[in-house]
């Protein structure tokens, strides 16, 4: 019997969980998107079997409907499938970054016998649209599950036995902790990063050379900041109080730093960066939220030409790589060339590759 699976929203996390779910066997997967333009490119890549036009009509056979929309427009069409003829078990989830609204929405659902699951999958790309698509996105990463405490544990096995083909972590947790978890991780970090380059910014009229400065170290803590507006507007408001209890505690921890200046005691100032490097050296490198990328630093030498051979020695080697620059300000930095790589493993590809060919010496950070 084919199980039959809709993804409403083809941008790069619904097209990349419609590719991924194309592996599953005896699997149908239907796509849908209201831009006319991606659902033609979604049928010309072939990101799902089949496109459909009228949606209604296609969850209609669904087993299960996938949203890979923002937040705010999933809640809209949770309040359309109230009226849609829908099979008696289909389960339905989404892709939102926040949680709690959602799922209180998915009261609503739950009042009137249709299964809502909500979901997260903690990846994405510095790309965005149905073209940056890709079938092993989620590879290692955690995708979250927030079923409710009640939930029929059938109705969960079911939704778990589609999404393994999108070889994620698949995890369970609370709605609430979810928003509280990744505001700590990945929403608050992100007004961090805000802030750091409005502060950089007030210093160009009286401090130009400032700007020119900020590579290495700065440029990599704040790399967030340049991730869609719009995207971290809805987030921000979505998981409001969230962030504003994580600024109460950022503003102590700023109050213990600015203490522990004012008192001049070199030791307390050394076992601050001591703790903090313990813990950062200990986080996991492959499994956090949303996009990462991995750099590879390598300190070439300055001939004419360098640059195309690296890149050519990789492309010689079919090693893709996501962007490459050059280092001006490298302090606490190795290397003045930095490549950037989609997984760890391409990475460790092209270190195999530059020291076969090469003897420029390497750092991963």
């Amino acid at each position: 019997m084919t199980r039959n699976v809709l993804v409403i929203g083809l941008g790069l996390i619904g097209g990349s969980i419609a590719l991924s779910c194309q592996k599953a066997p005896q699997t149908k997967i239907y796509g849908y998107d209201v831009l006319d333009k991606t659902r033609e490119l979604a049928a010309t890549l072939n990101i799902v079997h089949e496109v459909v036009s009228d949606v209604k009509q296609a969850a209609s056979i669904a087993d299960v409907i996938i949203f890979g929309t923002p937040v705010n427009v999933t809640l809209q069409w949770m309040d359309e499938l109230k009226n849609w003829p829908l099979k008696k078990d289909v389960v339905i989830t989404d892709t939102g970054s926040t949680k709690s609204l959602i799922m209180e929405k998915a009261k609503e659902l739950k009042d009137i016998g249709i299964t809502f699951i909500g979901g997260h999958p903690m990846a994405g790309s510095h790309k965005s649209g149905v073209t940056a698509a890709r079938q092993y996105l989620f590879e290692n990463a955690y995708y979250m599950l927030t079923p409710f405490d009640d939930e029929d544990g059938r109705q969960i096995i079911k939704l778990e036995q589609l999404l393994k083909f999108t070889l994620a972590k698949l995890v369970k947790v609370d709605a609430k902790e979810h928003d509280h978890m990744t505001a700590v991780v990945s929403h608050f970090p992100h007004i961090v990063a805000a802030s750091l380059v409005h502060q950089l910014n007030g210093e160009k009229e009286q401090y130009p050379m400032t700007a020119l400065l900020a590579a290495g170290g700065f440029r990599d803590i704040t790399r967030i900041a340049s991730s869609n507006p719009y995207i971290w507007r809805d987030i921000t408001l979505q998981n409001r109080k969230e962030l504003l209890d994580q600024l109460d505690v950022w503003q102590e921890e700023m109050n213990h730093v600015r203490s522990i200046l004012e008192n001049n005691d070199d030791q307390s100032i050394e076992n601050y960066f001591a703790v903090a490097k313990n813990v950062r050296d200990q986080l996991p490198i492959s499994t956090g939220a949303f996009y990462t990328t991995y750099d590879l630093y390598v300190d070439i030498p300055d001939y004419p030409g360098v640059i195309s051979e690296v890149t050519g020695y990789l492309a010689e080697d079919n090693i893709s790589i996501t962007n490459i620059r050059i280092l001006e300000a490298r302090e606490d930095i190795f290397g003045i060339l930095v490549i950037s790589f989609q997984t760890s493993e391409i990475r460790e590809q092209a270190v195999k590759c530059l020291q076969r060919r090469t003897k420029f010496e390497m750092h991963i950070a």
